[in-house]
């Protein structure tokens, strides 16, 4: 109750002040004989505000994003400087995303938002990307890598990135698009809308499967859209629901060594499982004032997950080994049991934001607001006696039962307030964000020491400023930057399962700071350059990338990462009045360092039982494992340099071909920066990777019908992506055609 008072104060205070700061605010009388359209959540709310920016952005829109034909968020992304991304499944069923040298392991470093909301599990506890919306869905994506970011949250380390719907169309208007091709790939997107008086209704409806990277592999998903708004001159109401379903086949565990060079896309656990349901609703009513806006928006979702796997890596195989009735991977399809991570995630939440403007300057305006969000988390593991069990097995078998049984429970209270100052050329745009987390966990577990489990709970309050300056003219724009970056820390990673103490591992803080410029020409080539730092006090990085095991998570202290990128953009008519177009775009990274600066250590394997050569965390009991400092070694997963570049023909609206070449540095799987490789596969480096990527486009005119055919990984190259479980691949060539009709 109390933070619920201190926040309405907030509010109330807020609306105080955007009232002093616009005399003549008043209600619209409601005269207007048509509704005025209802703008989408955006961070950047028109191209035009770039000038303003403080920071660097990227915008990709609908043109890019079709005529590429692009299948996943991962293919999507690599056309912005500074992210790296990954892809493991083929579909963008769970990717992992990384910005300026950030591990991307599950998109952790990141804040993801749809039409400006969070979607991931649970924004404060667990921001891992096993859900994510079809890129399909949206017309627009939206990246923010500055001190913009702090207007949103809670994560403001790596950057933002907001995926836009369409707008609902103002008169009855449809599309359909079918593709498909050989390893079983199919995408079905149908899209309706229309605006009647006041009301406008859209339904979007999806449905995307494939082969996975590996065999014995496939996805399914299905997604479900609905959203009306009624629109009045001084008000809306926005209402959307969504309901989404995943059914995939897919190991969680990467390869050995052997098993790699045998068959890179070997998958011998054909019984692994993963299934996502996720259910929500928004609700949004925007108020437009006389020069100023006030939107107040609830929303809430549950996803319920199951991965059902006989392995977590490459070391186990399989996990329930060690049982006589199982024995080993020979009997891995008829004895050996299963475990089950089975989990359920509620999130509600309720925000409001004010936009109004401020009686000085040109264009000179602030925007301030709050949000309660509260998040639950139901966490079981259910360790089964049979390879397709689903219940926890006999206690006579050493592996089976409810091994994890976590209740843990989140609310995070949140104030901001942001004010863009416009001085002539000059413009400055401090911040601050304010984070108080409250975090609880229950083991329900019972013990013969705590017969009724054990619990324990911690609260952070956490201030979050940041500042950008630009100063613009009409073709050029300078910008610079700083802000704190802030994580909340999950649960298990702040509060002990055992004894409910606290402080496990802290939240991620850092200070981010870059400078650059950005440009039109009247040539047609639009541009940005940016040179970056961001400056770590604790980093939290996954166990494996520590010299450890798996996707757990362990502080790597002090690291420090520094780099430049480039965005290029041009399109342009062969000659003047020319119908023949080219365009061509280039996104560059460069992160010569991103590394460790604290006092840091691994440890080598010397002697049995170590694995000789393997990097681990910690010393052995035996004291038999050689120190390494890893204190200005570079970080694991942070390629020294990206290049996504493209190039491509457009003739009128009719005819668009497009070449892409996308290219990712040499990384390091480990801290001690080895090139020995050990037989799980969960060490060495990932080599560098050149892939391509082709689409052509013939649309009929007057006929609303566009014929399309692409290719990915057009020469099917063999890439590495992963080690942290064990060698896994990308996905090689895939090749579909498809037809959309349609406005």
């Amino acid at each position: 109750m109390l933070i619920q008072r201190r926040l309405a104060v907030v509010s109330l205070a807020g609306s105080l002040l955007a009232s002093a700061l616009h005399s003549q605010i008043t209600p619209v009388r409601d005269t207007a004989p048509h509704p005025q359209p209802l703008p989408t959540v955006r961070i950047i709310e028109r191209p035009s505000d770039l000038k303003r920016l403080g920071g660097s952005a990227t915008i990709l829109d609908s043109t890019q994003l079709t005529a590429a034909r692009v299948f996943t968020v991962e293919e999507a992304l690599r056309k912005v400087p500074g992210i790296h991304t990954r892809i493991e499944d083929g579909i963008g069923l769970r990717p992992h995303i990384g910005i300026r040298g950030l591990d991307p392991l599950r998109s952790r470093k990141l804040l993801l938002l749809e039409d400006g909301l969070p979607f991931v599990l649970a924004p404060y506890g667990d921001a891992d990307s096993y859900y994510h919306p079809p890129i399909d869905r949206f017309s627009q994506v939206e990246v923010v890598k500055g001190a913009g970011q702090i207007l949103y949250g809670p994560s403001t380390i790596g950057g933002v990135i907001n995926y836009i719907s369409a707008p609902i169309p103002t008169r009855a208007a449809g599309s359909l698009q079918l593709a498909g091709g050989p390893a079983g790939i199919f995408t079905g997107v149908g899209r309706w809308g229309t605006t009647v008086g006041r009301l406008g209704v859209a339904v979007d409806a999806i449905r995307k499967q494939s082969d996975l990277a590996r065999d014995n592999s496939d996805g399914r998903i299905s997604d479900l859209t609905v959203r009306a708004q009624y629109a009045l001159a001084a008000q809306a109401f926005t209402l959307k629901l969504n309901a989404h379903d995943e059914n995939t086949r897919a190991p969680y565990s990467g390869l050995t060594e052997a098993e790699w060079a045998a068959n890179p896309r070997f998958n011998p656990f054909t019984n692994d499982r993963f299934t996502t349901r996720r259910y929500g609703a928004s609700l949004a009513h925007l108020l437009r004032i006389v020069g100023a806006e006030l939107t107040t928006t609830g929303y809430t979702y549950q996803i319920a997950r199951e991965n059902w796997r006989q392995s977590g890596n490459s070391a186990q195989r399989p996990s329930d080994r060690s049982d006589p009735s199982c024995g080993g991977i020979q009997n891995l399809l008829a004895t050996c049991g299963n475990e089950g991570r089975v989990r359920n995630y509620y999130v509600s939440a309720i925000e409001e934001r004010v936009r109004a403007p401020l009686p000085f300057g040109d264009g000179s305006d602030i925007e301030f607001g709050g949000r309660l969000l509260w998040e639950r988390q139901d966490r079981l593991q259910i360790n089964a006696a049979t390879p397709t069990g689903r219940v926890p097995g006999p206690s006579t078998n050493p592996n089976s039962g409810l091994v994890e049984n976590n209740a843990r429970r989140g609310m995070g209270a949140s104030a901001f307030v942001q004010p863009r100052l416009v001085f002539g050329a000059w413009s400055m745009t401090p911040g601050v964000r304010i984070e108080r987390v409250s975090i609880f966990r229950q083991n329900l577990l019972p013990s013969s020491a705590r017969p009724n489990g054990v619990s324990g709970d911690t609260t952070l309050l956490v201030v979050i400023p940041g500042v950008g300056v630009t100063w613009a003219r009409p073709q050029l724009t300078l910008f610079a930057g700083l802000h704190r970056g802030f994580a909340p820390p999950r649960p298990e990673d702040i509060i002990n399962n055992t004894t409910g103490g606290t402080a496990e591992l802290g939240p991620e803080l850092s200070w981010n700071s870059e400078i650059g410029a950005r440009g039109l020409m009247a040539d047609g080539l639009s541009w940005e350059a940016t040179v970056f730092r961001m400056d770590f006090e604790n980093q939290i990085v996954p166990q494996s990338t520590a010299g450890g095991t798996g996707t757990a998570v362990t502080n790597a202290g002090r690291t420090l990462h520094q780099g430049g990128e480039l965005s290029l953009a041009f399109d342009r008519a062969i000659r003047a009045l020319s119908p023949h177009r080219v365009v061509a775009s280039v996104a560059a990274t460069w992160v010569p360092v991103a590394r460790y600066v604290g006092p840091r250590a691994a440890f080598v394997g010397t002697t049995t039982p170590d694995v000789l050569n393997k990097v681990y965390p910690d010393q052995n009991s035996a004291v038999t494992r050689t120190r390494v400092v890893t204190t200005d070694n570079r970080l694991p997963y942070a390629p020294r340099s990206l290049l996504t570049a493209n190039i491509g023909y457009a003739y009128r609206t009719r005819v668009d071909v497009r070449l892409e070449g996308v290219y990712t540095g040499q990384q390091f799987s480990d801290p001690v920066n080895t090139s020995v490789v050990v037989p799980d596969g969960q060490q060495g480096p990932i080599g560098d990777a050149l892939i391509y990527n082709v689409s052509a486009n013939y649309s009929l005119p007057g006929v609303g019908a566009t014929f399309f055919v692409t290719a990915k990984n057009l020469t099917d190259r063999l890439v590495l992506v992963d080690r942290s479980r064990g060698l896994m691949p990308a996905m090689g060539r895939v090749v579909f055609t498809g037809m959309r009709w349609g406005s």
